[in-house]
């Protein structure tokens, strides 16, 4: 039986939105004559409550005796079950996709892995990777990588190591370059740099070959244990080994032995590797190393002073290109260092090149780290205009969570209402998280149900904790029915509401006299058979 009403709640206390619930028994789907894996997916994705769209993922095969779940179809149920925090069902579905033997992919179970770490089972995470032999899966880099991820970032370096010792030799890990830069900034995070140095010298030994990425952990981690002289071996060994290709993007690995240095009262040393960079590293021309009067380095005991006067030598004496000005603009803008990231995008306009958007990211995100939300906004509204680069919907979150983190989530809303009629600029349901979240946390209790109205009409399902959060402040303010409705909304997504999710509105029912009514229908669907 489908159970069904509509309402409205205006500011008189009438009903303002339209809410259909159909009950987990009482589906209304339309099955095709013939059933296909791309139908099914069209179906489950459809369906609001993931529990729905399990019923009709298991009902496929019983109607339809000749179909049969093929990958993308497991991928897409896995996806949704998971999402949603269904992992007991979500195991289940991968136990039948190991029955069933169909081809999977590898991202499948990247994202499993991620989601039973997520809930807090790590051991499920590891256990399922362990059985991947017994699935139809020929890749396992992915997964591979992400489990030992998990285990870097659990700080269970020991499971990570085993991990990658009964795992790192098999063709189903096709790359183990990624895996040991893991490791190496697993022991470079807790201060052994020596033993992840050690892992860099047997990568030879394990046909891997060390990329930019490898040189640049472990140049930090020697840095900031004060290993300056592994660090300048390690800066020559690289000079032969990647700097040959000549990539602007090394600058990052350079600056970071060069400020070390100058940190360590080493300013000669460190000008004196500034020239083997400029000459070896950076391939700098002759004449153009010749403009830079470094000896200021030694006349001013400002040790900031040196590394400015170090950096715009490396910036001015490498061969102009946008890679380098890129790589150190985002790293500059990444440490906070404000003025001198925004020198490299002067001087990057100079030479005629326009910046990237990462390096447009960096900068917004060390403005909102920084609080100056104006000038955030400038950089969206007018330098990226400027420069034909087009924001991406995590540069507005940035400035959205800063916003409402300083009590302006209406301004939040305002300038979210403008960047929706920007052709190319598509909220996604953090945006709507983040403002519904901000608006509850300022008392705004009716603003983020309306924002939440339409997160649902994107088909953004809101998580459990934001529901619960508008839910509790909306019988606080007396809005009784549009809390009942959130909850319906609740129950027929499959979330449980939490106990003080029910006190609040059994407090604020018991002492409204208006809604017994409404009451009684609730009870009534809850109880209703499937």
């Amino acid at each position: 039986m489908t159970v069904g009403w509509s309402a409205r709640i205006d500011d008189d206390g009438r009903m303002k939105r339209f809410i259909r619930l159909n009950s987990i028994g009482a589906m209304n789907i339309i099955w095709p004559r013939l059933l296909t894996p791309p139908h099914l997916i069209q179906l489950i994705r459809n369906q609001k409550n993931p529990l729905t769209a399990l019923q009709i993922f298991n009902e496929a095969k019983s109607k339809f005796p000749n179909y049969r779940h093929n990958g993308p179809v497991y991928a897409t149920m896995i996806n949704i079950l998971g999402s949603s925090g269904r992992i007991a069902e979500m195991k289940e579905v991968i136990g039948q996709m190991k029955d069933d033997s169909c081809e999977c992919r590898d991202m499948v179970f990247a994202s499993a892995i991620k989601r039973y770490a997520k809930a807090g089972l790590v051991e499920e995470a590891i256990s399922l990777f362990r059985s991947l032999p017994q699935f139809n899966c020929v890749n396992w880099t992915e997964s591979f990588n992400t489990l030992l991820q998990i285990m870097v970032q659990e700080s269970e370096l020991d499971t990570a190591i085993r991990l990658f010792l009964d795992n790192s030799h098999g063709w189903e890990v096709k790359s183990r370059t990624r895996c040991l830069n893991l490791l190496i900034y697993a022991l470079c995070q807790r201060n052994h740099s020596d033993l992840a140095l050690q892992v860099f010298q047997e990568m030879n030994y394990m046909c891997c070959i060390p990329d930019r990425e490898t040189y640049r952990i472990l140049m930090r981690g020697l840095c900031d244990d004060g290993r300056l002289d592994e660090a300048t071996h390690l800066l020559y060994s690289m000079f032969w080994r990647i700097s040959q290709k000549g990539s602007g993007e090394d600058i990052v690995v350079y600056r970071t032995l060069l400020d070390a240095l100058c940190d360590h009262g080493q300013v000669q040393q460190a000008v004196d590797i500034l020239d083997k960079v400029l000459r070896k590293g950076l391939k700098s021309p002759k004449q153009s190393r010749k403009q830079f009067n470094l000896n200021d380095c030694f006349s001013d005991v400002d040790v900031q002073r040196a590394k400015i006067l170090i950096h715009e030598a490396l910036i001015k004496g490498l061969v102009p290109n946008s890679d380098c000005y890129n790589a150190m603009g985002v790293d500059l803008y990444t440490e906070g260092k404000i003025t001198e990231a925004n020198k490299v995008l002067y001087e990057m306009s100079d030479k005629g090149f326009q910046p990237s958007l990462p390096i447009y990211k960096a900068k917004v995100s060390a403005l909102c780290s920084e609080r100056k939300i104006d000038e955030a906004i400038q950089v969206i509204e007018v330098d990226m205009v400027e420069g034909n680069c087009v924001p991406t919907v995590g540069i507005y979150n940035a400035v959205f969570k800063v916003l409402c983190c300083e009590r302006k989530s209406i301004l939040a809303v305002e300038y979210f209402e403008k960047i929706s009629r920007q052709v190319g600029c598509v909220s996604d349901k953090e945006t709507y998280a983040i403002l519904v979240e901000g608006l509850c946390n300022e008392g705004r209790y009716e603003e983020g149900s309306r924002i939440l109205e339409r997160m649902l009409i994107k088909s953004y399902w809101p998580s459990l904790a934001i529901c619960s959060t508008l839910i509790k402040g909306l019988c606080t303010v007396g809005r009784l029915y549009e809390a009942g409705m959130w909850l319906e909304e609740m129950v027929s997504e499959g979330k449980i509401p939490e106990r003080c999710v029910w006190d609040s509105l059994v407090t604020s029912f018991c002492s409204d006299t208006v809604v017994t009514d409404f009451i009684s229908s609730f009870v009534e669907q809850l109880k209703s058979p499937s």
